[in-house]
């Protein structure tokens, strides 16, 4: 659907106002030197050059000029979206051969996104990521799909200045009644020449939450306030494996947010469901999605943080058939790996206490600092000092909507285990 078609008269002239009010991008390109490791990173198809890579600029830039990087010997290398307050001054776009980077650069690289995930919605699933940012050669941009409103956000400050001609192949590839913008935290700091998070840039203006399928569930998010764009679309294959192993189980869901792994499982047979989660309007929203799926099992919430309220239930002897654990990424950055490791552990280890013999434990994590192989083992060590040694099920990565293209793309994993 192209943007002159969604466009009304607010929208037209907001689109118009955003290009005028966003400064264009340098008419010169810059060129960027960088050292023999960072060259040898983006040869390899790193989609980031980091500023300690940087040996020299041509000028100073602006965060969206395009910047060409070179090679040792003045060949030229990659273009990419320079980002001056970024530790990662320049997302690579363009790797190997020269490119214009422009309104049809930008279309066939959503084109190609689109085509991934075509299969989807014979699934009975109308919510998943339509583009995955670096993964999909559009780094720093992800957009995703809750049936007719598309939710775009942004992770650098460098896809303003290009934000009506991504807005355009989006509306024109991707379809939907609307879209809306959404804002990193880190943007938001920055100077966003009036756009704002959670703003409406085409179509209808949104009435409430957003209904969408997932493999034939319905459930509600909000675009605007939600975290991330409003859902965890990347659990959806976790949530399915879930559904199957629930049959006649009571289930405890930590870190629930809208009971996404709650309504898997309450459809799959599960006896009795407890919802956990720091956020009682995100738990609200769960019962909401039970209500849209006119789902009747017994569902229990319980709102406060999850280290304190599963001592609790320990301490009170409540124990379960099954306890899912999905907590939020615990290592933005390097120097929390080590509190992360040993929050996992702390999960681990109360979880296994709430276990029923015969129990089945869903673990996952969304840090891309720590690697799958080091998470996986670090469950089994917990497991086997508290006395309680696993059998694993199975083990699972990224669905097909969240492709990995680099090492630092990998960030989801999740085991599925029982305790004899």
């Amino acid at each position: 659907m192209a943007w002159g078609k969604i466009l009304g008269g607010d929208e037209r002239k907001l689109g118009k106002e955003m290009q005028d009010t966003i400064p264009p991008i340098a008419d010169k390109r810059m060129a960027v030197r960088v050292t023999a490791a960072a060259e040898r990173a983006i040869r390899g198809g790193h989609p980031w050059l980091f500023a300690s890579g940087i040996e020299s600029v041509s000028f100073t830039g602006r965060a969206g000029d395009l910047a060409v990087i070179f090679d040792r010997k003045r060949r030229f290398l990659a273009i990419g979206l320079y980002d001056p307050d970024s530790p990662i001054r320049v997302r690579i776009l363009q790797q190997g051969q020269p490119a214009a980077i422009d309104a049809t650069w930008f279309e066939q690289k959503i084109e190609a996104a689109v085509r991934i995930r075509a299969g989807l919605l014979a699934t009975g699933t109308t919510g998943y990521r339509l583009v995955h940012g670096e993964n999909d050669g559009l780094p720093g941009l992800v957009v995703d799909r809750y049936a007719g409103t598309l939710v775009m956000k942004l992770y650098t400050a460098a896809w303003l200045p290009h934000l009506g001609q991504v807005v355009a192949a989006i509306t024109t590839v991707g379809g939907g009644q609307r879209l809306v913008l959404r804002l990193s935290r880190a943007v938001q700091k920055q100077e966003t020449f009036g756009l704002t998070d959670g703003q409406l840039l085409a179509g209808e203006p949104l009435a409430g939450p957003v209904h969408f399928q997932e493999n034939g569930l319905w459930f509600a998010a909000d675009m605007v306030h939600g975290q991330k764009t409003g859902f965890f679309l990347d659990q959806r294959e976790n949530r399915a494996r879930v559904e199957q192993l629930a049959g006649g189980k009571s289930v405890l869901n930590l870190f629930a947010y809208t009971g996404g792994f709650s309504l898997y499982a309450a459809r799959g047979g599960a006896s009795h469901v407890v919802s956990l989660d720091l956020s009682e309007p995100a738990l609200a929203m769960a019962v909401h999605n039970f209500a849209l799926n006119q789902i009747t099992t017994p569902h229990e919430l319980l709102a406060g943080d999850a280290f304190q309220l599963m001592a609790e239930l320990a301490a009170n002897g409540r124990q379960f058939d099954m306890v899912i654990i999905d907590p939020p990424s615990f290592a933005k950055k390097e120097s929390e790996v080590a509190g992360a490791l040993a929050a996992y552990s702390r999960l681990a280890g109360a979880a296994l206490k709430l276990l029923l013999p015969g129990g089945t434990l869903v673990m996952s994590s969304c840090s891309s600092r720590i690697d799958a192989a080091s998470f996986f083992d670090l469950v089994h060590e917990t497991a086997r000092v508290v006395g309680r040694p696993l059998q694993e099920i199975e083990r699972s990565g990224h669905p097909l909507d969240h492709p990995v293209g680099f090492k630092e793309g990998a960030y989801l994993k999740c085991l599925f285990a029982f305790v004899p």
